[in-house]
């Protein structure tokens, strides 16, 4: 089992910054791929970015390429989200989740665990 806690989310203005944080523990963190993702009431979790074991390989999606930053901390059990040049469109419930493959996947359904979810609101 691995339990995912993240922190780190908030209101910020349009153009501002957030960095989110999600802290794993129960399994070895160094073998766990690890994703963001966020969803909107009513509609479908996105992929926003995803990390390999070592953190050699990342992924995102077009919509935050540029503006976001996936990065790990294996000493700390920990994954981070930079959030830069934030839009209103980025307002979501951000979820942080876990996969035992090597390389990151982009689905969902890939990830076989999931934190609790941390609300970002950006005000325009």
């Amino acid at each position: 089992q691995v339990q995912l806690v993240e922190s780190g989310g908030g209101l910020v203005q349009a153009g501002g910054s957030l960095r989110l944080s999600c802290a794993a523990s129960g399994r070895a963190f160094n073998n766990l791929s690890m994703g963001w993702f966020r969803q909107a009431p009513g509609k479908e979790r996105e992929f926003v970015a995803a990390i390999s074991w070592g953190g050699g390989s990342t992924s995102y999606a077009d919509s935050v390429k540029g503006r976001f930053t996936i990065s790990r901390d294996n000493a700390k059990n920990t994954v981070y989200l930079q959030m830069n040049s934030l839009k209103p469109e980025d307002t979501d419930v951000y979820y942080c989740a876990a996969t035992g493959l090597p390389l990151p996947p982009r689905i969902h359904g890939s990830y076989g665990y999931w934190g609790q979810g941390t609300q970002v609101t950006v005000s325009s």
